[in-house]
């Protein structure tokens, strides 16, 4: 089973990452001084609404957690660029009315039984409503997901370090199952994403977080019972 660290803003998006079979989750709330250790763990997920600041201060930390081969999951667009070699752009020029989604390259299988033209609309007929600007990727990054006018809206990059970066235009994903949403193309995508990420080889795994001494542990860290998977 891999581990997953959530970082928690306090606005109740960890809600949207309950335990599985093949990962279980923590939560670590951010706060003042905020500092968490990343040791241990396979997978950083940051939610939309993440706090960007916190996240920027731990830059090199989150950059050495990549380069041991780990996964960085950012469903948030970042206006800070803590996220190695990848921009997002926070952009509206562009009518959202004409908001299309396109598939683009998709190596890893993530889109399989993920219907994106389901994306185009929302429940109320509104389009534009997922995403928000677009991202530059990184040199030799694959765009997954891109818009009308070709821009990045999921990028998958495998070559900027040792590790994977699944990364949103600020489109939240999540199991939104507890919604009544668990078909929902965006819970596919979010399944293929994890069963993924959880099928990884090669991550170069630290000691267990049961083996450390508690000067190692954040005060923070909100510990999900690992006996309760959904």
């Amino acid at each position: 089973m891999k581990r997953a660290l959530v970082i928690s803003n306090g606005i109740g998006a960890e809600r949207a990452f309950p335990n599985r079979e093949d990962v279980c989750f923590e939560v670590a709330q951010v706060g003042p001084d905020f500092s968490v250790d990343l040791a241990g763990y396979d997978i950083l997920i940051a939610p939309n609404g993440t706090d960007h600041v916190a996240l920027y201060r731990m830059r090199q930390q989150i950059r050495n957690f990549l380069d041991a081969g780990n996964s960085l999951l950012c469903f948030c667009g970042w206006f800070l660029d803590w996220v190695p070699s990848n921009r997002w752009i926070h952009d509206n020029s562009k009518p959202t009315r004409d908001v299309r989604h396109f598939v683009g390259e998709d190596q890893l299988g993530l889109l399989d039984g993920v219907n994106v033209i389901a994306l185009d609309h929302n429940r109320h007929g509104i389009s534009g409503w997922w995403a928000c600007g677009f991202i530059e990727p990184a040199p030799g990054a694959t765009i997954l997901i891109k818009d009308t006018w070709d821009r990045a809206l999921v990028v998958v990059d495998t070559v900027t370090t040792n590790g994977l970066m699944i990364l949103t235009a600020s489109g939240p994903l999540g199991d939104y199952s507890h919604r009544g949403r668990g078909t929902s193309p965006l819970s596919c995508l979010y399944d293929n994403v994890m069963c993924h990420c959880a099928n990884r080889e090669g991550e170069a795994l630290a000691e267990p977080l049961s083996t450390q001494g508690s000067a190692g542990a954040s005060p923070s860290r909100k510990t999900r019972p690992p006996e309760k998977t959904f």
